[in-house]
């Protein structure tokens, strides 16, 4: 190769215009330019740092003297000293590929590669430089949704990849100096939207790639990382809506001390509803959305490939430390959830073991057990794709662990000092108003489970009198309705109104009280996660044969398919629709507490015991 420099000043003194320079020689002058720094003669050096250094638009015979300075600079890179040369090397390592020609970002990667193997002292600050790469110049975050900043994205991005599985070939230790880098450079969750969905692509697109093994377990922890960052930033004042048209929603979510339930019948008191208009426009809400729906396409993917089980487990891990034990978080568990619709026979599941095996360990702290239970409650109601069997064995081992906390205790009612087992009984109950009728169906669950229920509900310990009363009044209207205790085990419904107990373990006054899978209010992640989801209004209580002339049964499976059309209609609706669907979802009775069977009530539609252990 020969290469003709032309420039109205040379880069290089000693280098006469239009003369053609082999490739030996080019060299030789670059050697010639950094060795000569320490005998004092520094021009040939601050020419080339100058070259290296040039920024903003770049004339064809300035791009021919880059691309022709950075190849030189490859294979003399034995010759660069991190001191002497401290000034040329910051030159390089803050060029950016984003603002380069797809000529000059090979020769800068050539010669990022070249530093990195040539000596260990380089591989942190060369890896440092790719990654930095991860995140876009502000000034390409617009330009990021056209086709021509796609493709730059691309031209950059599959570069920076390459050059990092080149790297780990020659340097085999830098995949593990890569990973505290990645980590470290990760966007702060108040970065623009694009910039952290492109980070986050690249945490992913290096979990699966040739690192494997090596960066999979720290790339998808701090994805789930980021994700917890921007879930507790959204306050429940986002999501918690005035609407004084609307009476349904005041039981729970409003501080009702000063108000009686008259007065709220009436409409005196302004209601709160949970709904997703308080979420629009909010940047963190917008910002956890996007990064979820990248992280299930994501998910999906590696299901394709048949590797969905290994890196479920990790998520595993991940949920378990940070999710499980965050305060208020909202949305991040849904990332669980979709993965187990994906393969509910192994990581659905797995899901569920994991949830129970925690409630009914003693080892683990009494609000973990607690927010686990509340977890697996809210999951065995909602997932469509779990089968009735495992959620049938899954109750089975609740009611087991309860009843034998029974047999231990003499005490009576105390919200505080039996709260584990108060939230093990409304997680058994939560769970059967959802899925009574095909818990009907299944043979052993009336001579295995009926009586030890009775036993547990009817002890000393009064967890009817403890649990959240619109849960409780379901469950005895429904086991009413199927005839499951006989008339001498039957609960009276007036004995189990709200009261000092069920305040105390989380009534009324716990305004932020929630079961973690309650509907989705973000609207790209919903449109995922619905299609696999159970709403109430696709349920179908025992007490509706009451209502219904024909004696023809249903089991909630089959109830939940006869209503798929509302599932899978997710993708063009408004914010009133989805909101009007959510006011359908109440596990409440159709009476009022203290009121006859038939007296009409307004109850919320969404019963939220906390997910989180603080609020527990």
């Amino acid at each position: 190769m020969r290469v003709e420099i032309r420039n109205e000043e040379p880069a290089f003194p000693q280098l006469d215009n239009n003369v053609g320079i082999s490739d030996s020689d080019l060299v030789s002058h670059f050697k010639h330019a950094l060795t000569s720094v320490s005998t004092g003669d520094s021009d040939e050096y601050n020419h080339l740092v100058a070259v290296m250094h040039h920024r903003g638009p770049l004339a064809a015979d300035e791009v021919a003297m880059l691309v022709t300075s950075l190849k030189g600079l490859s294979e003399a890179v034995s010759y660069i000293d991190n001191v002497l040369h401290h000034s040329l090397l910051a030159s390089i390592f803050s060029m950016n590929l984003w603002n380069c020609r797809t000529d000059v970002m090979d020769a800068l990667l050539e010669l990022i590669i070249s530093l990195a193997a040539s000596s260990g002292k380089y591989v942190d600050s060369c890896l440092e430089m790719l990654v930095g790469h991860f995140m876009p110049p502000q000034s390409f975050t617009n330009m990021l949704k056209e086709p021509r900043g796609i493709s730059r994205k691309d031209q950059v991005l599959s570069r920076v990849h390459s050059s990092l599985k080149i790297i780990a070939d020659l340097v085999p230790l830098s995949p593990m100096r890569l990973v505290p880098i990645v980590i470290q450079r990760k966007p702060h969750y108040c970065s623009k939207e694009t910039s952290l969905v492109v980070y986050g692509e690249n945490m992913l697109k290096l979990e699966s790639g040739v690192f494997g093994e090596l960066v999979r377990s720290t790339m998808l922890s701090g994805f789930v990382d980021l994700l917890i960052d921007l879930d507790v930033e959204i306050g429940w004042d986002d999501i918690l809506q005035d609407d004084s048209s609307k009476g349904i929603f005041n039981m729970e979510l409003e501080d009702l001390d000063e108000a009686t339930d008259d007065e709220l019948m009436d409409g005196n008191e302004l209601p709160r509803e949970l709904s997703r208009k308080g979420l629009v426009g909010n940047l963190f809400a917008e910002k956890l959305d996007s990064l979820m729906v990248l992280l299930f396409e994501h998910l999906y993917s590696c299901e394709a490939v048949g590797r969905l089980s290994e890196v479920f487990e990790i998520l595993l891990q991940s949920f378990q430390k940070t999710v499980l034990t965050a305060y208020k978080s909202k949305f991040s568990q849904f990332v669980m959830f979709y993965a187990c619709a994906l393969d509910p026979e192994n990581c659905g599941s797995r899901f569920a073991k994991m949830l129970a095996d925690i409630f009914v360990c003693n080892a683990y702290p009494p609000l973990l057990r607690m927010s686990a239970v509340a977890y697996l409650a809210s999951y065995l109601s909602r997932g469509k794709f779990l089968s009735t069997s495992l959620i049938a064995n899954t109750l089975k081992r609740l009611v087991e662990w309860c009843l034998d906390y029974c047999k231990m205790q003499e005490g009576e009612v105390n919200p505080q000092a039996h709260r584990i087992f108060y939230s093990g009984c409304q997680a058994i109950m939560y769970v059967l108003c959802f899925r009574m009728r095909s818990m009907m169906g299944v043979p052993w669950f009336k001579s295995q489970l009926l009586a030890p229920i009775n036993l547990i509900l009817s002890h000393n310990l009064g967890p009817l009198k403890v649990c959240l009363p619109s849960i409780v009044t379901e469950f005895l209207r429904q086991s009413k309705a199927a005839d499951l205790f006989t008339a001498s085990e039957r609960f009276d419904f007036d004995d189990y109104l709200e009261s000092e107990f069920s305040r105390a373990f989380g009534g009324m006054e716990r305004l932020d009280m929630f079961f973690p899978f309650d509907p989705c209010l973000l609207k790209k992640s919903d449109s995922y996660i619905r299609p696999n989801y159970v709403y109430w209004s696709m349920v179908r209580p025992t007490y509706d044969d009451e209502e219904d002339s024909s004696d023809e049964e249903v089991d909630v499976n089959a109830e939940i398919e006869r209503n798929d059309e509302f599932s899978r209609n997710h993708e063009d609706f408004d914010l009133d629709e989805f909101d009007n669907a959510l006011n359908q979802m109440s596990i409440t009775p159709k009476y009022r507490f203290g009121g006859a069977l038939n007296d009409p009530l307004r109850m919320p539609s969404r019963i939220r015991p906390s997910t989180s252990p603080e609020s527990l």
